[in-house]
């Protein structure tokens, strides 16, 4: 097997809702994290600010991968993912998010992407189901799925729950 890169998942919660509103402090971990980790970005990063109280998404193209971030500031939660086709060492994202949303608890997770290597044995199409080894750096919480008929919010959070 063959990796072809680490994609980084990663839960802030207990954050500072008014940060969570604040596209140029996302703007800032975004930056911070691209200059200390030597990302580069393709174009300019999307941005979008939802209307009210609500939070912001954001996104940059890079030549390694992505960076995405979506954050409910209603919940004082924010998500992030990075995900890298080149060997990079793990960003200090708890003591990062800590220090610029907030947050008191940051679950990071890793998972290395991988690709199969086989000789070509036929021409008929093969299907393989191959699950991703992940790393967790916080302890996670588990919870159970929301029943399919449940509808959700434009943040994403369950209507019942908001």
């Amino acid at each position: 097997m063959l990796t072809v890169g680490t994609e980084w998942l990663i839960e802030a919660s207990g954050c500072d809702t008014a940060a969570l509103r604040d596209q140029s402090v996302l703007r800032a971990v975004f930056a911070r994290a691209i200059r200390e980790l030597e990302l580069r970005v393709v174009g300019k990063p999307a941005w979008h600010k939802f209307p009210g109280e609500g939070g912001v998404t954001g996104l940059a193209m890079l030549t390694e991968s992505h960076l995405a971030c979506h954050t409910y500031p209603e919940l004082s939660t924010a998500t992030f993912n990075l995900y890298c086709c080149r060997e990079r060492p793990a960003w200090p994202w708890d003591e990062r998010l800590r220090e610029m949303l907030g947050a008191r608890d940051v679950c990071v997770q890793s998972i290395l992407r991988t690709a199969r290597t086989h000789p070509a044995q036929s021409d008929a199409p093969s299907i393989q189901i191959h699950a991703p080894s992940i790393q967790t750096h916080a302890p996670l919480i588990q919870a159970s799925a929301a029943p399919a008929s449940e509808s959700f919010s434009q943040t994403g959070a369950r209507e019942e729950d908001a």
